[in-house]
């Protein structure tokens, strides 16, 4: 099944995030959204939603995956993230020691961004603070279906 989508107001997929999402020029979340719960098939229906935004391109200045937001339990009955980026659900730990959304911020050159959205069939128990490991590893075994939206930002 490959119903759900992921999109932004904002941003067309692997197109330029807005200045204004970027780290130090805002730190505003991009406007998300994705289907409702008609794409999945009765008896298939998801119980949450997560979201992990990271930059994979980190790893050559870096050498890691940067982690820019971990979101999980987001409630079924909400399907999109405003601008004012208020999710319900629990926020997890991001690359930069904080909690909630960490915007683009390349030390280098232009890197991809990657919004990973992910229908589960159920809520995972985890504590707020949690990090992306943590939450990828509750999510095994629970994974519906999968989806992703992806960005560029230069510094």
């Amino acid at each position: 099944m490959e119903n759900l989508k992921l999109t932004s107001s904002d941003f067309s997929d692997g197109d330029e995030i807005p200045r204004e999402c970027g780290y130090k020029n805002g730190n505003r979340a991009p406007r998300l959204k994705w289907n409702s719960l008609d794409v999945f098939p009765e008896g298939r229906w998801p119980t949450s939603f997560a979201l992990i935004m990271d930059d994979p391109d980190a790893m050559e200045a870096v050498g890691k995956v940067w982690v820019h937001w971990v979101v999980w339990n987001i409630p079924t009955k909400q399907n999109k993230i405003p601008q004012e980026h208020t999710v319900d659900g629990a926020e997890g730990m991001t690359d930069f020691g904080e909690v909630g959304y960490g915007g683009p911020a390349p030390p280098d050159k232009t890197h991809t961004y990657v919004f990973k959205l992910y229908a589960l069939d159920t809520e995972l128990d985890l504590p707020q603070k949690s990090t992306k490991a943590d939450v990828e590893k509750a999510m095994d075994g629970h994974i519906i279906e999968q989806t992703q939206l992806t960005g560029t930002y230069a510094p």
